[in-house]
């Protein structure tokens, strides 16, 4: 085994003075110690002996995000001395910098650079992580062919028998029996039964954490059908499931004191003869009725039943947040990777934003402005699914949901792309596990 190569972080006053000998060398190559750039130090003999790496003001987890990939395939080390945290960060993002999606394609033999666990890193961390964002990333990334509803099934009760939880699941015309209308009316055209998938774990007694994700498999729009370029990626539609999934996974994974539950309605919204029409009238499991104004607003119905039910458990909930790729709107305000985040609960939220920003994985807050609930009201239902106005939508589906929570109980609803549509240090084109190590870390402080 070749001898591990040392990795050192540096400005360009750490290259003038701890690096005085390497000078030239850097000089010669044009390295200049800028953020994002590297200078491979040769030694003795064609040896590698040395890598040099511009060191950003703030040092954070995507720092290293694409030295696996870029580096000469040997193993490396972190030289200088990085606290718990840091170093943490460090070895987080390179290793998620190591992910690639092979399902389909033979990946290029190239073996990747690895780096040794840092002096003081949190090893279960990353290690619980790196699994809980590869799984994430895995089921969002595989097409809706090969991840319908069925699939979505098979992979949570996997999670569930990998960690001794239990996995109760009501399928097709049970739902109706058991007064989830909504989650079967929008599943129930497509050739995969609609389904409420319902993980539980943790001592009873605990503190309870409910996690919803939108699970819609495939979004063909309903009978308001998308266009073709708005439909090419709605196999990621069940982000919001497959990143509680990961949560749960780190949840679980970490052993945290709390007792878990997890609630994801598994649909397809498909097209057939038996589809929900466009104003159509449904019920709902709080007993409010529906106007469907668009029957593409689907993820939002499903979510209102699971919501109802998580906040109507005994005893009650501490926390229940609800993950979805629910608006276009919201991508529009804040773009792409930068998940908006509602809440009826003000300290929660501004906690979860802060933890959010404690281990890069931002989010930002969106108002549940109660004016805009009006363009909601229906003229033969209880509510709309939308407003007939092309503005505020994040806000509106908020509004929506929100109806479907209950004051006394913190509540966040994150709205969020699951989807990295540039690559970037670390975090590569395709599924993304957005807003998950934010939402573990206000856990973690709030529970644990």
């Amino acid at each position: 085994m070749s001898t591990p190569i040392p990795i050192y972080l540096v400005n360009a006053t750490d290259l003038t003075k701890q690096h005085s000998e390497s000078q030239v060398w850097a000089a010669a190559t044009g390295f200049k110690a800028e953020p994002n750039t590297i200078c491979l130090v040769p030694g003795p003999a064609g040896t590698l002996a040395k890598v040099l790496v511009g060191k950003p003001d703030l040092v954070d987890t995507w720092t290293l995000g694409t030295l696996s990939q870029i580096l000469p395939a040997q193993s490396y080390y972190l030289a200088d001395d990085w606290s718990t945290a840091v170093a943490t960060k460090l070895w987080l993002g390179w290793r998620l910098g190591e992910y690639r999606f092979s399902l389909y394609k033979p990946l290029n033999a190239t073996p990747l650079a690895t780096l040794l666990p840092p002096a003081r890193a949190d090893e279960a961390y990353v290690n619980q992580t790196v699994a809980a964002t590869t799984l994430v990333r895995d089921l969002v990334t595989t097409p809706a062919g090969d991840m319908g509803p069925d699939q979505l099934e098979a992979a949570t009760q996997a999670l569930a028998d990998a960690h001794a939880a239990n996995l109760a699941i009501i399928r097709g015309e049970a739902l109706l029996e058991q007064g989830y209308p909504l989650v079967h009316a929008v599943g129930r055209a497509a050739g995969q039964s609609p389904r409420l998938l319902d993980l539980t774990w943790g001592q009873p007694s605990a503190p309870k954490v409910t996690l919803v994700g939108k699970g819609v498999c495939f979004d063909t729009g309903g009978l308001d059908i998308k266009p073709a370029a708005s439909m090419k990626l709605m196999k990621k539609d069940m982000g919001g499931a497959a990143v509680v999934l990961g949560l749960a996974a780190m949840i679980m994974g970490l052993q945290l004191p709390i007792r878990l539950r997890v609630l994801i309605p598994a649909v397809e919204n498909g097209i057939a003869g038996n589809a929900v029409h466009p104003l159509d009238v449904l019920p709902s499991r709080r007993g409010l009725t529906i106007e469907v104004g668009n029957t593409d607003a689907e993820g939002r119905l499903i979510l209102a039943d699971a919501l109802w039910e998580a906040i109507n458990e005994k005893p009650e909930p501490a926390l229940v947040l609800d993950f979805a790729t629910l608006t276009g709107a919201a991508r529009v305000a804040l773009g792409t990777e930068l998940p908006a985040c509602f809440s009826n609960h003000p300290q929660t939220v501004a906690a979860l934003m802060a933890c959010g920003l404690q281990v890069d994985d931002p989010l930002w807050q969106l108002p549940l402005y109660q004016p805009y609930r009006a363009l909601l009201d229906s003229k033969v239902a209880d509510l709309s699914n939308i407003s007939d106005s092309a503005y505020g939508g994040a806000i509106t589906a908020a509004l929506f949901l929100q109806e479907f929570t209950r004051p006394d109980i913190p509540w966040v609803h994150i709205d969020l792309m699951a989807w990295n549509v540039r690559t970037l240090p670390g975090r590569p084109e395709g599924g993304e596990a957005m807003a998950m190590r934010a939402v573990f870390e206000l856990i973690q402080q709030r529970f644990a």
